[in-house]
């Protein structure tokens, strides 16, 4: 499978709601994402071209994509930066610099083919080459019923921090911090 890793573009607004969506119909998406389908497909959209704009600009998030040779996107991942002393989304406040990866997914198609781990390597790069704020760690969660994401992420060097957080959809399941320490 030929493709290229690539940051988002602003002019990539369309593409990057239509994988979002697409991401929000898999099957386990009410376990990997916060949002609904019905919630992201209500958005207006200045919403997506705010949201792309941001992530290309590349300050506070970037996002990342795997597009095919055909120029099809095969799979995304985003990163947030959370700074030292600023509560987070999830209510905590970080000792250290840090950004946050969400929003991974991967079509079907191209799953098991090694896409993902290089979808990391572009967010672990970008993360690691910051100069302010200085990332000292990259973290995730992932839900309790959702091993097979977790095995995938300890693959690539995410290990247990031993902090949980209550899943926002289900209030009686745990989300469970991953975290990467930078080398």
């Amino acid at each position: 499978m030929t493709h290229i890793i690539r940051s988002v573009r602003q002019d990539d607004w369309t593409r990057a709601k239509a994988l979002r969506l697409d991401a929000l119909r898999d099957p386990i998406a009410h376990l990997a994402f916060l949002d609904t389908y019905e919630q992201a497909a209500a958005r207006p959209d200045e919403f997506w071209q705010d949201r792309a704009a941001g992530a290309a600009e590349g300050r506070t998030s970037r996002q990342f994509v795997a597009e095919a040779a055909d120029g099809r996107w095969l799979g995304t991942v985003s990163v947030l930066v959370e700074r030292s002393g600023t509560e987070t989304f999830f209510g905590d406040v970080p000792e250290v610099s840090q950004t946050h990866i969400v929003g991974v997914f991967v079509r079907p198609e191209a799953r098991g083919t090694g896409l993902t781990q290089e979808l990391f390597r572009a967010a672990l790069a970008w993360s690691w080459s910051l100069a302010e704020p200085r990332i000292d760690r990259v973290r995730l969660f992932v839900h309790e019923d959702n091993p097979r994401a977790e095995a995938l992420y300890a693959k690539v060097g995410f290990k247990r921090t031993g902090f949980s957080i209550s899943a926002a959809k289900q209030p009686t399941s745990s989300e469970i911090e991953l975290a990467l320490l930078r080398a």
